[in-house]
């Protein structure tokens, strides 16, 4: 009797041992109230990186050692993120109690990062995505029929959807890439309606315009017959137009005795007149400096269907347009397009 009864005590003591540990790890599980972020990279471009949300807000900076090592903390609002090393960026999937252990080659930036750890299943996801998108979007579906559009549009929503398809992912991780997908999806629908648009004015004569130059008097298209013209829509608060920028001074810089000439029409509002005078002095920025008259309904924003930008357009030395949905400067076809009419 005396060994059944010390048995049965010991049994639940284990028991009770067994209880307490299950609610202390459960207690300590809620208490991870934020993201520990480890990363190994070779070949790095910089010695931080930062960790910012999708709209650029930053959320965190942290320095690499000289291996190309961190190991850090971040407190976040579940979500889609950007990490950026003042070069190239991906997009990183956050949620309090993940711990992400990345390692990547910055030379080869997206073909190279894989993740491990808690977290891993959904940034693994993600960064085939990115990887994925690149290659995809490399297609130049701008120039397919409607009904090959929508078949392009449709494999990619069949491939997006396929990636998903993991019980094990997160659910609003989920629900975030198939929110994803649509937009991105929306985005290529508008570009490829306002491409077919602007394509519509491909061989004809180009509307004109007749701007403020920022060296003083007014500049004209016609100022720049038996030349070729290659336009850059842009203003100073938009962010892809100012990416642009150093692309297009590096383009300036290598067509400088060709029979081209570059030229940058701001859109911004009469109010940042003088702020679109002190950026072009500042950035000194090259080419041919305009301000459009009335902004986005200025006659030849409006004639070319002007409606997002940055827009670029190329004209030919009779003022007839090449192209009215041209490259941009950071495209490697441009330098392919202009190397076929220039040399």
């Amino acid at each position: 009797m005396g060994n059944k009864n010390q048995n049965s005590s010991f049994m639940k003591k284990i028991v009770l041992i067994a209880i307490v540990f299950v609610c202390s790890n459960a207690s300590f599980g809620q208490m991870i109230n934020y993201v520990t972020f480890q990363a190994e990279i070779a070949n790095r471009n910089n010695d931080f990186i930062n960790i910012t949300s999708l709209n650029g807000q930053l959320l965190k900076k942290i320095e690499l050692n000289k291996k190309g090592i961190f190991k850090d903390t971040l407190k976040v609002k579940e979500g889609m993120y950007r990490m950026n090393d003042g070069v190239e960026s991906t997009e990183l999937y956050l949620k309090n109690g993940y711990s992400i252990k990345l390692k990547m080659d910055a030379k080869q930036f997206d073909e190279s990062i894989v993740y491990s750890g808690i977290g891993a299943l959904e940034n693994n996801v993600l960064a085939k995505r990115i990887l994925e998108d690149e290659q995809y979007y490399d297609a130049n579906f701008t120039e397919l029929d409607e009904k090959a559009f929508e078949d392009f549009k449709n494999k990619k929503r069949k491939q997006d959807l396929a990636r998903l398809d993991n019980a094990k992912l997160n659910v609003k991780f989920i629900e975030a890439e198939k929110t994803n997908t649509e937009n991105s999806l929306q985005g290529l629908t508008n570009y490829y309606k306002r491409t077919q648009s602007a394509n519509k004015l491909n061989n004809t004569v180009s509307p004109s315009f007749d701007y403020e130059n920022h060296k003083g008097g007014k500049t004209k298209l016609e100022d720049f017959k038996g030349k070729y013209v290659y336009i850059d829509v842009w203003a100073t608060w938009c962010g892809p137009c100012r990416a642009e920028i150093p692309f297009l001074k590096k383009t300036e810089e290598m067509y400088h005795d060709k029979n081209i000439v570059f030229v940058s029409i701001s859109i911004d509002v009469d109010k940042d007149h003088d702020k679109w005078k002190n950026f072009v002095s500042e950035k000194q920025l090259g080419g041919v400096q305009l301000f459009a008259d009335k902004n986005w309904n200025s006659d030849f924003m409006t004639s070319y269907g002007i409606n997002s930008i940055p827009r670029f357009i190329l004209i030919d030395p009779n003022g007839k347009v090449v192209k009215g949905n041209a490259s941009r400067p950071s495209s490697p076809e441009l330098k392919e397009e202009l190397d076929k009419l220039l040399n």
